[in-house]
């Protein structure tokens, strides 16, 4: 019911911006990431259709909408953003909902920008699915779209000519890589079920449930390596998505999936107390920065995070932010993931300019890495660890 109530709610705030015309819008190495099947750069070249001259940089207006302003991350991609415009000498205007759950403020804000025929805009989906239509008017409109941190994989075909974003199922498998390695003797000598916890802020947004799919199916494949048999529970997503969800009732290792009502750090910590609190739990993974800060703030209750594995549960988070850092620097957290915001929406404006200049462009792939106590101070690590 809440599916439907939703898609009523995004259909009408479409139909609404359509009528509305023009109005304004509102401790290991480091590993990258880019590991997945199918790298994001591998994807087919789209051309955009090449104007009569190339376009004069003072000319062009972009609009960039992302995911929420609520998080340090999306400040640093707001802040590449801006880096190249500068430099390349074109307008830009960023905008974006109060937080990710927020997709029919989205939906909203990106066709009220169709509506103003920008030279371009860059998107960052909260939910691909809800995107389409609009995607479908921009293409109408010969508006190119450059998706960003987040790809829309059923967007109508010539819709969108670049994504740009991290590997993210690679990412995901990083986490388990180095999470795995560090329990691998705990699971080992373990006389009965162990349980590895993961928090995940949504099941929508295509950047999260590729994060959260590849570390279930990699700690999955890593454990089935060593003879051990895994169940995936929890989250109907999560464990209908993974390669092999098994069976709990013979399970040595189980992954339990939580994902909370809405992509908030306290009720992300609801879910991961909820976890925690279980006797058998050695390692939980959150797959991006909300939920890595909502296992942090459970702890600060359970006191049970730490390096120690067997003794202490071993956390594993992605993204970066002062909470996060300070937590991997204390001792609290195992390790994480990081991307490079910064790195995405500088590429963006980039690869914008490129298409309002005729020239072909391609998917582009950003790099991820692991990062703990041993290597976050690293020249390769550092300048992505933003506060």
């Amino acid at each position: 019911m809440k599916k439907k109530i939703l898609a009523t709610i995004i259909s009408a705030a479409f139909a609404a911006s359509l009528l509305a015309g023009c109005a304004a819008a509102p401790a290991a190495p480091a590993a990258p990431a880019a590991e997945a099947e199918a790298p994001a750069a591998e994807a087919p070249a789209a051309e955009a259709e090449a104007p009569a001259e190339t376009a004069a940089a003072g000319d062009l207006d972009f609009k960039i909408v992302v995911k929420s302003f609520q998080s340090s991350y999306w400040q640093a991609a707001v802040q590449g953003v801006n880096q190249a415009a500068e430099e390349l000498g074109v307008k830009v205007e960023c905008n974006g909902p109060n937080a990710e759950s927020d997709i029919a403020d989205q939906v909203n804000m990106l066709t009220n920008y169709i509506n103003g025929a920008p030279s371009g805009i860059g998107l960052a989906a909260c939910d691909q699915s809800a995107c389409l239509d609009a995607l479908q008017m921009a293409k109408d409109a010969g508006i190119p779209v450059v998706c960003f941190d987040s790809g829309c994989p059923d967007a109508p075909e010539g819709s969108v000519l670049s994504t740009i974003a991290t590997d993210n199922y690679g990412a995901g498998a990083t986490a388990a890589d180095n999470l795995y390695a560090a329990l691998k003797d705990t699971i080992a000598s373990a006389s009965a079920p162990v349980r590895i916890g993961e928090v995940n802020q949504e099941s929508t947004s295509e950047s999260i449930t590729n994060r959260g799919l590849g570390f279930i199916d990699k700690f999955t494949e890593l454990a089935t390596a060593d003879g051990k048999k895994v169940a995936v529970v929890g989250n109907e997503f999560y464990v209908n998505g993974a390669k092999d969800k098994g069976d709990e009732a013979s399970a040595d290792i189980i992954i339990e999936v939580a994902v909370p009502a809405q992509t908030t750090v306290e009720l992300c910590a609801t879910e991961a107390s909820a976890i925690m609190n279980k006797s058998d739990v050695i390692g939980i993974f959150g797959s991006n920065q909300v939920a890595a800060e909502g296992i942090l703030s459970a702890d600060e209750n359970l006191g049970k995070l730490g390096t120690e594995a067997g003794s202490t549960i071993l956390a594993a988070g992605f993204d970066a932010g002062t909470v996060i850092k300070t937590a991997i620097k204390d001792g609290k957290m195992f390790g994480a993931v990081t991307q490079s915001p910064l790195a995405m929406g500088r590429t963006t404006v980039e690869t914008l300019v490129k298409i309002a200049n005729g020239e072909t462009v391609s998917d582009i792939a950003t790099d991820g890495y692991w990062y703990d106590n041993s290597n976050m101070d690293s020249a390769d690590i550092a300048p992505n660890l933003y506060d």
